[in-house]
C-alpha cells in the first residue's frame, strides 16, 4: 500500500506488475481492495494501479461534496506521482462516473474504457431525489443504511447463494465515514451527462451489463451500447459482477486488456 496527498488529504493506492497501464476504480461503498480477485491476473501482463477513491477505504474525505471532477483530479494525481502517462481505466459504478470524468479532462491520456455496472447519463429527477432520501437516511443512521443498500445491489436469487459475499462487502463499507458515504451521494447527484464523451471516444469501449441491476435503468445501458466502438457483454446478475459473474468477467476483461495493450 502506497500513500501520496492530494489538497493535503491523504490518498492511499497500490501499484503492482509492469506493462502497459490500467487504473481500477471501485464503486460508492467499495475500497480497492474489491479488485482482490482480479488484480492478480492483470498483473502478470500489465501494470495495475488500484486506488481508494475520496472517502473511501483508507483515503480521507475532501469537503462535503466530492464531485466526479474531484475524484478523477485525485486519480490523475496518483498516475503522475506513478510517471504514468498512457492507461485504460475499468470504473465499476461510481468508478465509471470518473472515468467517465477522465476521459473529459485528460482525453489524451486514456487508452481504453470500460464502464462495469455504470453509465454516461447523468441522473435522471427520480434518481436525484432518491439521493437526497439516501443522505438523509445516511445522517440518520449510516450503518443501517449501509446493511440495507448492499444486499440490494445483488440480484434477489444471489442475496442468500453469496451470503458471504454479500457480508465482506457490507462489512467494507461500514468502516466507510458517514461524511466520505455523503460526499460520494451528493457528488453523483450533481455530475453531468457524459454521453457524448463516451459516444465519441477514440479508444475501445467496453459495456458491463446486468440485467437484474436494480441501480441502472436496463434500457438507457442497451442504448449506449450502439455508440461507435463500445462493445457490450450482458449478465443475467445484478449489480456486482466481479461477484456475482466472477468468473466470465476476468476472461472478458483480460480480453479487453490483451487488446488495449497491442
Amino acid at each position: 500500500m502506497s500513500k501520496t496527498r492530494y489538497k493535503n488529504r491523504k490518498v492511499h493506492y497500490t501499484s503492482s506488475g509492469s506493462g502497459p497501464a490500467v487504473v481500477l476504480l471501485h464503486g460508492f461503498l467499495e475500497d480497492l481492495t474489491m479488485w482482490d480477485d482480479l488484480e492478480p491476473e492483470f498483473s502478470k501482463k500489465n501494470c495495475v494501479v488500484r486506488i481508494d477513491l475520496l472517502g473511501h477505504g483508507l483515503t480521507e474525505s475532501q469537503g462535503e461534496v466530492h464531485s466526479m471532477e474531484d475524484q478523477a483530479e485525485m486519480v490523475k494525481t496518483v498516475i503522475e506521482e506513478l510517471k504514468i502517462d498512457r492507461y485504460a481505466v475499468i470504473g465499476h459504478s461510481m468508478g465509471g462516473y470518473i472515468a467517465l470524468a477522465m476521459a473529459e479532462l485528460y482525453p489524451g491520456d486514456l487508452t481504453g474504457l470500460v464502464l462495469m455496472n455504470s453509465t454516461s447519463l447523468p441522473d435522471s429527477e427520480e434518481k436525484k431525489r432518491n439521493r437526497d432520501r439516501a443522505v438523509e437516511a445516511v445522517k440518520n443512521n449510516h450503518k443501517s443504511f449501509v446493511r440495507i443498500a448492499i444486499p440490494g445491489l445483488f440480484a434477489p436469487e444471489n442475496r442468500d447463494r453469496l451470503a458471504d459475499k454479500v457480508k465482506e462487502v457490507t462489512e467494507v463499507a461500514l468502516r466507510i465515514p458517514p461524511e466520505g458515504i455523503v460526499a460520494a451521494l451528493k457528488g453523483m447527484k450533481i455530475r453531468k451527462n457524459r454521453s457524448a464523451i463516451f459516444k465519441n471516444g477514440t479508444y475501445p469501449k467496453l459495456m458491463i451489463i446486468g440485467r437484474q441491476d436494480p441501480a441502472l435503468d436496463m434500457e438507457t445501458l442497451i442504448a449506449q451500447t450502439k455508440f461507435p466502438g463500445v462493445e457490450a457483454v450482458t449478465f443475467d446478475d445484478g449489480h456486482m459482477s466481479h461477484i456475482e459473474n466472477r468468473y466470465e468477467l476476468k476472461q472478458n476483461l483480460l480480453q479487453f486488456l490483451e487488446r488495449v495493450s497491442n
